[in-house]
């Protein structure tokens, strides 16, 4: 037999974390490892002098064992006070804070290394402190509640990644010096099962106290007020869960961290902010955070002039639901491959679904809708299935100029999704799409107000919106509304669909030089759209730049080489002198006049 060249025994375990390192090192990465190696020398000390020992350094972490789990509580609470108090006298932009995370259990010893579940529950805990901050384990809890002053708060069970069996956590801070979490937290624990829930099953989001920075009153106000408007705007997706302020903003204090905020919501995606004013501009700084891995999904700065307060809320707020609803998609739809295609629930079906639809290829389109229709034979009344079936023939019948059985799915999916949820922007969007393609843009006209009412936010709302106006005859009206779907869906998938009919509006009023800038953004998003390339050849015809126009026409005869002015003609203009015009236009360029 094998000789054996470990040992078993009985430690407790501190697992310590820097706090934003690699953000650190993307400013100045001298001076983060400087940074981290002096407090790393203060984290050594403070182990020793509490008869512990660091070892297993990994980058910005570090491993510390004890044989007492007293010791070692007291040993983190020294090190934390010495970092705390080095940070104080760093630039704020360059402070490093740890966060520890400490255990006791049964370890394997191997060449002074340590290995074992024990030693993973300790890393996993870390990640659960708040920053300057320390999470422990029920086994060490057990061991220190009646041998210290420390507070505790209970987090509730855990489960941790990789770990087979949920953990009890517990927040610990100094005795009454105000480290400890606010106590509301103990009583918005969640149960295990509900835990569970939360990761496995329909996602939901929480919006925070965005951080008002600058001192000033009106910051704060304003701060919330956006948060508020987020979090309203967010509720008339329909498909995505919001947790209420009430809830989330007892979390004022985003310290906690990400996991600890969403297991304590119920929220698997936690947007958070931080707003700044300087004069006459201000700055918002808004992240994305998926709460069951701790990892940023989406960052963005909005810098804004200080204007008309109300009105800036209106379009800040506006364009983060946007972006958010598309993001936690996203996300979900990569989500979905770590799951069997046989055992996807409904929700997760339609997220497939739309993961393939936006690849945009003709098999994918195919497989797409054969995700809609299980999920359709799982649940026929789900308003979320309904709306995904209507666009999938919607955007069939786009593709074949208005095909009327395709066009008659939409408005049956629609109609059946509106009596599901009457308060849903989708189905009445649908529903002013089909009236578009059908040649009645008055009654478009009526759905499409109905859609924006319900969700200022919804970006192919506001685009058909500016089509319906287009057929009207009403150009300027309809750039307003364009150019609203840009600013709420800047990455769109289908924003190249937007930029050909701004590219018609721009034709319409005889801004030639803006139709042709426009028709290139299109073209650069899809280079095959014939519409936008034959805009683009119209408008350099008008604007007498005769030898662009000739060599647009000849990629655009190559590429469409069955096209007629029919395709032109089909667009259901109100008045036919619409229709005459751009044809006009690109007959300009044919003929080099």
């Amino acid at each position: 037999m094998a000789e054996r060249n470990y040992t078993r025994q009985l430690a407790t375990i501190i697992s310590i974390d820097a706090v934003g390192f690699s953000r650190l090192m993307g400013i100045d990465d001298e001076l983060a490892v400087a940074a981290f190696e002096e407090r790393r020398d203060i984290i050594a000390d403070s182990c020793g002098a509490f008869g512990g020992r660091t070892f297993g350094d990994a980058g910005d972490s570090v491993m510390a064992e004890f044989g007492s789990p007293i010791e070692a509580l007291r040993a983190a609470f020294d090190f934390q006070g010495r970092i705390v108090t080095l940070n104080a006298s760093a630039a704020q932009d360059m402070r490093m804070p740890f966060r520890a995370g400490i255990n006791t259990g049964d370890v394997i010893v191997r060449e002074g290394r340590l290995y074992g579940d024990d030693v993973n529950i300790a890393a996993r805990l870390q990640e659960l402190a708040p920053h300057d901050g320390l999470a422990i384990s029920e086994t060490t809890w057990h061991h220190v509640k009646d041998k210290t002053t420390a507070e505790f708060t209970d987090l509730g069970e855990f489960m941790l990644k990789n770990i087979a069996l949920p953990v009890r956590v517990l927040i610990a801070g100094r005795g009454g010096n105000g480290s400890a979490p606010m106590a509301p937290l103990a009583s918005m624990s969640m149960p295990l099962e509900r835990q569970k829930l939360a990761l496995m099953g329909p996602p939901a989001i929480a919006v925070l106290p965005f951080a008002g920075d600058g001192g000033e009153h009106d910051v704060g106000y304003m701060a919330d007020g956006i948060a508020e408007d987020i979090i309203y705007g967010l509720s008339n997706t329909r498909w995505l869960s919001v947790i209420a302020k009430s809830s989330s903003f007892q979390f004022r204090d985003d310290s906690l961290g990400t996991r600890v905020i969403g297991n304590a919501l119920g929220a698997r995606y936690i947007v958070s902010g931080t707003l700044i004013r300087n004069g006459g501009q201000i700055r918002l700084n808004t992240s994305l955070a998926d709460s069951s891995n701790g990892r940023l999904v989406w960052s963005q700065r909005f810098d804004r002039d200080l204007v008309d307060i109300f009105n800036l809320r209106d379009q800040i707020g506006s364009e983060i639901v946007s972006i958010l609803d598309k993001e936690v998609d996203r996300a979900e739809q990569a989500r979905t491959f770590q799951v069997p295609w046989e055992s996807l629930e409904t929700w997760q079906l339609v997220r497939r679904g739309r993961w393939h639809m936006n690849r945009r290829t003709r098999g994918d389109t195919e497989i797409a809708l054969d995700f809609f229709e299980k999920a359709y034979r799982e649940d026929p009344n789900s308003s979320a299935v309904l709306n995904e079936l209507a666009w999938w023939y919607f955007w069939r019948a786009w593709l074949r100029f208005g095909d009327s059985d395709d066009l008659a799915k939409v408005e049956q999916y629609a109609r059946k999704a509106l009596l599901m949820d009457s308060l849903d922007a989708r189905p009445h969007a649908h529903l002013g799409a089909i009236d578009i393609m059908r040649g009645e843009p008055r009654a478009a006209v009526e759905h499409l107000r109905e859609a924006i009412h319900i969700n200022p936010s919804f970006a192919f709302a506001s685009s058909a919106m500016g089509s319906a106006r287009l057929l009207l005859g009403d150009a300027a009206g309809a750039i307003p509304f364009f150019l609203d779907a840009e600013r709420l869906s800047p990455f769109d998938l289908y924003r190249f669909h937007n930029l050909g009919e701004l590219a018609v509006a721009y034709s319409f009023v005889e801004d030639w030089q803006a139709a042709i800038a426009i028709a290139d953004r299109s073209l650069n998003l899809s280079p095959g759209y014939f519409y936008a390339r034959f805009l683009k050849i119209g408008a350099l015809a008008r604007s007498g730049r005769t030898e662009e126009a000739r060599r647009e026409l000849a990629i655009f005869t190559t590429r469409h080489p069955d096209f007629s002015d029919q395709r032109v003609r089909w667009i259901p203009f109100v008045d036919k002198a619409a229709n005459e015009f751009l044809i006009g236009n690109f007959e300009a360029a044919r003929s080099g006049k």
